[in-house]
């Protein structure tokens, strides 16, 4: 990728955060919450796929200090079970998906493709999960 485009690694690096993070709660919940070890390992797995190779480039653009829109919307702190908290997560996941995608095609079809992949995949999981 090229450097001189910081605001894209910035786009990159919170949206790489944010899918592993939404993983990385629907795994918990599926693994420590039903004792569902075949779904959490699936999303582990998935979870492992979410990288791409500019980590210094990325980390180098974070600037979570200043992020507009860091205080939580009133929807965000709204939660009245597990399947609530696996659907804004399965979603916050998706969506994260398809902005790597778009924005990894401006420098790297083949890992825009990848994220791709994994939204397709999530797609499937939220049928299965719900």
């Amino acid at each position: 990728m090229d450097s001189a485009f910081p605001a894209i690694f910035r786009i990159i690096d919170a949206n790489l955060n944010r899918l592993r993070e939404g993983l990385r709660v629907i795994e918990d919940i599926r693994r420590y919450g039903y004792d569902d070890g075949q779904t959490a390992g699936a999303i582990k797995a998935l979870r492992h796929q979410v990288r791409i190779d500019n980590y210094e480039e990325l980390l180098n653009a974070r600037d979570s200090e200043h992020d507009v829109l860091k205080p939580s919307t009133k929807s965000e702190k709204e939660r009245t079970d597990l399947s609530h908290i696996i659907v804004a997560n399965i979603k916050r996941a998706q969506e994260s998906a398809r902005v790597l995608e778009e924005l990894l095609k401006l420098h790297s079809p083949h890992q825009a493709e990848r994220f791709k992949q994994i939204r397709y995949t999530l797609y499937t999981i939220e049928k299965d999960l719900l």
